[in-house]
């Protein structure tokens, strides 16, 4: 049995993943709390406790401003990343509108499907 602090909210929304300043990979959040975030990625150059940000804009908004967020790896596999908010400075505003943009958009959204790096 898992033991959460928050609880997770699925959803889809796209992103960059951005380490030391550039950005490295895409990926697809696949749920995220108001602790951290798994993204769906085949990105694997990356260590545990590494600093990254990630970069994701809400498509259905009037809005076209980036929004960029902190997370440390805290997890890696073959399906993608765990990052943690833990530790790093973030606005909480931010946070708080990716968890009630994923609540109001629970159906996935094929806009963006995870692309394979090429080898």
């Amino acid at each position: 049995m898992e033991h959460r602090l928050s609880k997770r909210v699925h959803g889809k929304l796209r992103l960059l993943v951005y380490k030391r300043g550039m950005p490295v990979a895409t990926g697809q959040i696949r749920d995220a709390s108001k602790r951290g975030l798994f993204i769906a990625t085949d990105y694997t150059d990356v260590q545990l406790n590494q600093t990254v940000e990630l970069e994701f804009r809400f498509p259905d908004k009037q809005e076209k401003q980036c929004r960029r967020l902190k997370a440390h790896v805290v997890r890696k596999s073959d399906k993608g990343l765990g990052v943690d908010f833990e530790g790093v400075e973030n606005d909480s505003f931010t946070v708080s509108s990716l968890i009630c943009w994923l609540k109001k958009h629970p159906m996935p959204m094929n806009y963006f499907p995870v692309r394979r790096q090429a080898y």
